[in-house]
């Protein structure tokens, strides 16, 4: 299994690090900011920059499409994970044109009301993680967790 992780650099990384159980035994590669905490995080890893700032930019969102256009054909994951924000929306969507299957955390602040990433991916996500029993309310099909960072 091949598996891709996508996020903003900055706390959506690290929760995504923080399943390392899960995907240290995989075939995988990051897509992030090319930052400074992303760079020492994921030494050693295989990262693709994408573009930012990306939050509420329409410009940030046509660019990583067109990065997630070039990135996945390429690499073909089977599996694309986040937990936000912005970079998520192309690559998921591109992802899934490609076949990948899609997990998307919600991130564990919101208690009771969508991010724009998770209300953006929500329809093409597989897998869909709360972990607030109220976020269920705000997505149905959601599977809630409970607090797992």
């Amino acid at each position: 299994m091949k598996v891709c992780l996508v996020g903003s650099s900055g706390g959506h990384l690290t929760h995504l690090y923080m399943l390392k159980p899960f995907w240290e035994d995989k075939e995988r590669f990051w897509v992030t900011f090319d930052k400074e905490d992303a760079r020492s995080l994921l030494e050693g890893e295989k990262m693709y920059p994408c573009y930012y700032p990306s939050n509420r930019s329409i410009k940030a969102l046509i660019i990583n499409t067109v990065r997630a256009f070039k990135i996945i054909p390429r690499e073909r994951p089977d599996l694309i994970i986040s937990s936000g924000a912005a970079p998520a929306i192309p690559f998921f969507y591109v992802g899934k044109l490609f076949g990948a299957k899609t997990i998307y955390i919600e991130v564990f602040d919101r208690i009771d009301a969508s991010t724009i990433a998770g209300k953006l991916c929500y329809p093409v996500t597989d897998k869909f993680i709360v972990e607030w029993e109220e976020m269920k309310k705000v997505y149905p099909k959601a599977i809630n967790l409970g607090g797992i960072f």
